[in-house]
């Protein structure tokens, strides 16, 4: 199995070498990746980081640039099985990320999972807050509701190529897409132990 790991970037330089380091880490059970890293215009080194880590990357023009349409350019650049997606600022707390984040895609039980988010130490104490009554200790393996956020996601290809993230809304595509799945029937899940900082 391959899971392509997808990273949308601008101007990423500060925190895209740990995150990437923190990929290079991770243990899994017959779980391959690979990376994937759609810039949008970095004028930084977010992409001299991204090829030292041997990322394949995509570019879309800032003009043309919407959540969905980036996210899609990656999915449709991506080989695997399953699609993880993370901000190129969201660094994974442990070696286990990848593998928490993707078991119950793994294991048909959800078709789009998400996972926990901590403030990193320059996070403001009101973020801090929300990101305790969002993502609380106790995982929801299928959750109730379309709740979840592409900064630390995943979801089967397969429904990919059946919803696709919608390129036309300003933001929110996790939870548009999340939505039509589940009124489909399908189930989203969120990961306590696959988390970010």
């Amino acid at each position: 199995m391959l899971a392509s790991i997808i990273i949308r970037t601008l101007n990423e330089a500060t925190h895209l070498g740990n995150v990437l380091t923190a990929i290079s880490q991770q243990k899994t059970i017959e779980l391959k990746w690979e990376v994937v890293l759609v810039d949008s215009g970095s004028t930084d080194e977010t992409l001299e980081i991204a090829n030292h880590h041997g990322c394949r990357i995509k570019h879309i023009n800032r003009e043309e640039f919407s959540f969905g349409r980036s996210l899609n350019i990656g999915c449709e650049a991506a080989k695997g099985d399953f699609l993880a997606l993370i901000s190129g600022h969201c660094v994974p707390v442990d070696e286990n990320w990848l593998q928490n984040l993707c078991q119950p895609l793994i294991e048909k039980m959800s078709e789009y999972t998400y996972g926990r988010q901590f403030g990193g130490s320059e996070s403001y104490y009101s973020e801090c807050r929300i990101f305790a009554k969002y993502y609380p200790e106790q995982s929801r393996i299928p959750q109730d509701g379309f709740y979840c956020n592409n900064a630390n996601s995943a979801l089967t290809t397969s429904a990919w190529l059946e919803f696709r993230f919608d390129e036309e809304v300003t933001g929110l595509e996790d939870m548009e897409l999340a939505h039509r799945l589940t009124h489909r029937g399908g189930k989203v899940s969120y990961i306590a132990d696959a988390s970010v900082f």
